[in-house]
This record gives structure tokens, sequence and C-alpha cells, in this order.
């Protein structure tokens, strides 16, 4: 019986799915979305912002890209996507591809068989994904876990005036000792319904008729702010974190770290007399700087009546949604017990190249030159040796079936959005802080959890800590970083090779895919720098490095040089005192002498020769 009524669902979602094919020409733009300055960023067909891309389960999803930039590679990444058996779609220059170089054009094929809910797309090369490349992606399941009358997406983001490329090398520069990150000069809140953005990147009018239930997609697509959002005078009922269906979970409040997605019903009042705001506040604690004329408040307006007014404006504890709470709608008893446990540190710090840089472990990621996915599938059994990753890729080698209890604890002073490709994790434990005694701050790490949450980006507190927990059962490479953006650029990074020589059976890249690294001079097979060995990695880009404590043969003989040249400053000091000075008669002799001995030399000498010469004649 089960299995006729789910043939019967298979082939009716079979009979609704669609070929859907988009075609992007990446190309540079203009736009002032806040209206206080015009510049130039990244959009598509020259325009932005980017469109957004909506599916349905089961369709077959292509979305080709042409690289229109002119002077910058691309690579597009379908944020939460698994791509099981192709994770060379997954977007991740140095990762899983080389960059599409300008001129060029890439294909992604993206599965939406086993995935539905709300997720984003955006470029994932930095310069363009703070430049603006980035738009929503929702897929609509066939039978919606939740009933609701109509829908709204809310697109939250961060803007900057000047461009990445500017900004990146202020962030990481020697005169930016601390790591301050760049502040945003606005915010953008904009809207879309049936596909469609409204008006505005602020102040955006929404439309409810009295009585109606609301789903209200919300996506932070900043490059580092964070995000308090809200509706005056409403209850919101969480369903859903991160294309994840969940139990109705009421709150008044929804914090979003960056890349993190919820979705929450509101059931519209009967009463329109009033109309209301929506609010969508900077978490401006991440800032180390509030500039004076930054504005940290934003609205839009539930409208119910064109000539209502706005009811008074509510304030709200700014308290976290406890996502482990979060029941999903589907029951996976927690993965485990673990067979492989990771634990990374989180630290930022100054290297010895005198930037602040970010660290997991100590190890800051620089990426290789052969993207790591084609290190894998091109180095045989070889693949399953960590060297060839190079030393700063940060890479961990997972076998097949692993079950992964990944620690991540935060030793920095900010919260941090950390994002698993191809996986969603499970959250197994959640400490808020680690040096606690009290277990209500930093409790146990206990197995056998009934259905722990699941979603693809956590936010992981100062001074906590998450344990997730995931199967390697994804084979490809799969990185593992910050969201914020510029701390990605910092370092904030490792990969997760995960069983390489079964993905070496399963995973096919197109020739193409490869043809394009070769014409960039980057070699598709070997190791880090394109070698096929285990052990010569020469030209591998690597540093900078954590300073090193203590006194180092440099800084030794730089401080022997001091004392040396003090010591002689004092003997001639004191030898000056007794009469050792020379007379004006003795240093006319002295400096004959020595020019005399050097006649033919350079022009300083020459210079200084004919000097004294002329000043003797006179």
């Amino acid at each position: 019986m089960f299995s006729k009524a789910f043939c019967t669902l298979a082939l009716a979602a079979a009979a609704q799915a669609a070929i859907v094919d988009v075609y992007y020409n990446i190309t540079y733009a203009t736009a002032n979305p806040d209206g206080m300055f015009e510049r130039k960023v990244v959009g598509v067909n020259g325009t932005w912002p980017p469109p957004p891309l909506i599916v349905n389960v089961n369709d077959t999803v292509r979305v080709t890209a042409h690289n229109g930039l002119g002077d910058q590679n691309i690579g597009l990444h379908h944020h939460g996507m698994f791509f099981n058996t192709t994770s060379h779609y997954d977007g991740a220059p140095a990762i899983t591809q080389c960059g599409t170089p300008p001129g060029a054009t890439i294909t992604y094929e993206i599965p939406v068989d086993t995935q539905w809910g709300t997720y984003w797309w955006h470029s994932h090369v930095g310069r363009q994904y703070v430049d603006g490349l980035r738009a929503p992606f929702l897929i609509h399941n066939t039978n919606e876990t939740h009933k609701y009358d109509d829908e709204y997406t809310v697109i939250l983001g961060d803007w900057y005036h000047e461009q990445q490329e500017v900004l990146i090398k202020q962030f990481l520069s020697v005169y930016n000792p601390t790591g301050a990150e760049p502040v945003p000069n606005s915010a953008l809140v904009y809207w879309m319904h049936n596909g469609t953005y409204l008006d505005g990147f602020s102040n955006v009018t929404v439309p409810f008729e009295a009585g109606k239930t609301y789903r209200i997609r919300v996506i932070n697509t900043s490059a580092f702010a964070m995000f308090w959002t809200w509706i005056d005078g409403h209850q919101m009922r969480i369903i859903e974190a991160d294309g994840t269906d969940t139990e109705e979970y009421e709150t008044d409040i929804i914090g979003l770290g960056v890349a993190q997605r919820y979705s929450f019903l509101v059931t519209a009042k009967n009463d329109t007399s009033s109309n209301f705001a929506f609010h969508a506040n900077f978490d401006s604690v991440m800032f180390d700087t509030v500039p004076d004329d930054l504005v940290i408040n934003y609205t839009s307006t539930i409208q119910y009546a064109a000539n209502a007014p706005l009811a008074p404006e509510e304030t709200r504890e700014y308290n976290r949604v406890p996502d482990e709470l979060l029941v999903p709608s589907i029951v996976e008893i927690q993965q485990g017990p673990a067979t492989k446990s990771i634990e990374l540190g989180v630290y930022f710090d100054t290297f010895d190249n005198g930037q602040n840089r970010a660290a997991f472990n100590n190890i800051t990621y620089v990426p290789p030159t052969t993207p790591s996915l084609y290190s894998a599938l091109s180095m045989g059994t070889d693949a399953n040796d960590v060297a060839i990753y190079g030393q700063q890729t940060h890479a961990y080698v997972l076998e097949k079936g692993d079950i992964v209890d990944l620690q991540v604890i935060n030793w920095d002073a900010n919260t941090h959005p950390f994002h698993l490709h191809g996986h969603k994790v499970q959250l197994v434990r959640v400490a808020m802080d680690v040096a606690s005694n009290d277990t209500s701050l930093n409790p146990p790490h206990t197995e056998g959890a009934a259905n722990p949450m699941r979603r693809d980006t956590v936010v992981v507190p100062a001074g906590g800590a998450y344990n997730l927990r995931f199967v390697a059962d994804n084979p490809g490479a799969w990185v593992f970083h910050c969201h914020i953006e510029w701390h990605f650029e910092a370092g904030l990074a490792v990969v997760f090779i995960e069983a390489p020589t079964v993905a070496q059976e399963t995973t096919k890249v197109p020739q193409y895919m490869l043809d394009q690294c070769t014409a960039q001079g980057i070699s598709p097979t070997g190791n880090a720098v394109g070698k096929n060995s285990t052990t010569n990695l020469s030209g591998e880009a690597t540093g900078p490095k954590p300073q090193v404590n203590g006194w180092r043969p440099r800084a030794i003989g730089a401080l022997a040089g001091t004392i040396l040249a003090a010591l002689f400053g004092m003997g001639a000091v004191v030898w000056y005192a007794f009469g050792g000075q020379l007379d004006h008669e003795d240093l006319e002799d002295e400096v004959r002498r020595e020019l005399e001995a050097k006649k033919d030399g350079g022009l300083i000498k020459r210079n200084v020769k004919k000097a004294f010469n002329s000043s003797k004649s006179t």
C-alpha cells in the first residue's frame, strides 16, 4: 500500500516538473538603491538587482552564466544546495572549479529533487557578492507543510558606497591592526511578491488583507551585518529555517546572521484601522565604530488601508532565536555516535605580515592553485593524503560514511555565521559560554536526540560553541567558512574532502570546465600546485603565519646592533669631551686623503670632491 502511494506521489510530481533554463549575462551596471550615492555594481544583463530564481521541487534547473565583466572571473553559488555527485557545480572558485574567465560561459545544473524552501544565489567571488551579485532562490514544494493564503519575501542586505576591491585593501592592511571591518553605509530592505520586486529599497509598502495568513520569507544577503526583525502588533510563527520545515515556533523577534533564512506565518488582523511597521534593524554591536550618519533602524509599512495611520512603533529586546529548539517537521534522529571528531577554534590576530587575519586553529586559509575538488578527482588513492591539498587549504579528508562531530568554538569577541557547503548540519549542542561552569550556558555533549534541528548556516556566539553533526555521504570538496565576507577573505575557512576515491567514480566534470582552467594556465589535475606528487608542492602560496612569541634571531640581531650602536655613541661622546675631536686642518687632511684614495669612485664621491675643491679655492 505504501509503495503504491509513494509511486502515485512520485508520478504526480514528475508530471508537474518543468525544465527551467535561465541565462545570465554577468555585467556591470550602475545603481543608487539607498538614494544617497550612485555607484558601479555587478548585476545581470546590465541591470540591478539581479533576478530572483523561483522553481518547483523536481524541476530541472539549469543556470547558464556568461562572464561579461571583462576584468575578473565569476563563480555562482546556489547557497544551501547539496549537489550530490555534482560538487563541481557548487560555484566556489579554487575549491570546486576554476573561476569562469571573462568572455567564457558556464552552465550550472541544480538538483531540486530533495530540497525545497528558502535559499539564495550569489557570487562566490568576494568583489561581486559585496558589489551586489546576490538574489533570492525559492523552491516551492508540491504540498507545503504549512498552509497560508499568500507570501512575500523580504531581502535584507548591507550596502557600501565604495567598491569591495578598495575596501578589502583597507581591511587587510598593516594600517588596520585591530581588524576593524568596513562598516556599511546603509541597509537595503526590499520585498518580492510573486517573483516581482516591489518598488523601493527601504520603507516599502506591503499590502495586507484582513484575516489572511501570510508566509513571510526573510533572507539576509549581507556581506557583514546581522539584522533584527519583527512586525509591530503581530505575533510571528517560525515555520522554516534554511530550507528545513519546522513545527510552528512563536516569537516576537527574529535575528538573522549573514546567509541565514527564516520563514514565518503571520495572520493579518480583522481591524483595518491602522497600519503597522515591519522593522529590520542593524545589529550595530558588530560594528567597531558607528558613524554619526549611519541609520541603524529601518522600517517597511504593513498596509491595511491606504489612508490608515501608522500604529505607534514598538521596541524589542534583542534576544536570539534558540534555533536548537526548533523542531523539524520531517523527523531525523541524531546521527551517531560520531566516528570522527573535529574541533575548530576561531581566532583573530596580527600575523607575521602585519595584517590582522582570521584563522581556524591558527591556520589562515590560502586558496590553492588547482581547485581542491580537481585534486581529489585526479590523484587516485593519493587523494586520501591530506598533504596534497596544500598547507593552508586546511583540508580534512573524510571517509565515506564518516559521522562527523564538528565542534566550533568562537574565541572571538563577536558572533560569526558559519556555512557548510553540500550539507545541512544537525545542531546537537549549543554553549553560550564555553568557560562557564553553569550547565545552562555550557551544557554537556550528549547523544541520542530524537529530532535535532537541521540547517546550513549557524551563528556561533562570542565565547560560545556549537557542536554540529553531519554524515560524509556527499563525495566531493566542501568548504566550511564564515559567511561574513571580510572574514572569509581574511582566511576563516577549512575544506572537507569527502570520500575522494568514491568521488572519482561518481563525479564527472564537464571537459569545458577543465579547459577553462587550462586556458588560464591552471592545471586541472594534480596536487594543490598541479603536480602529480604527494611531496613536491614547490610554488605553493603559503603564509601569512601566526607571529611567534619570544626572541627570534632577527630580533636578537636587531637588539644587539642597537646596543652596540649605543655603546659606540656613548664612547664618542666621552672621547669628544676629553679633547678627542679633530681640528679644522685635521678634518680637511682626512677628507682629502679619503677623496684621493677614491678619486675614481661613483657620482656621489665625485660630487663631494668637486664641492671640496671649490670650497678650497675660495
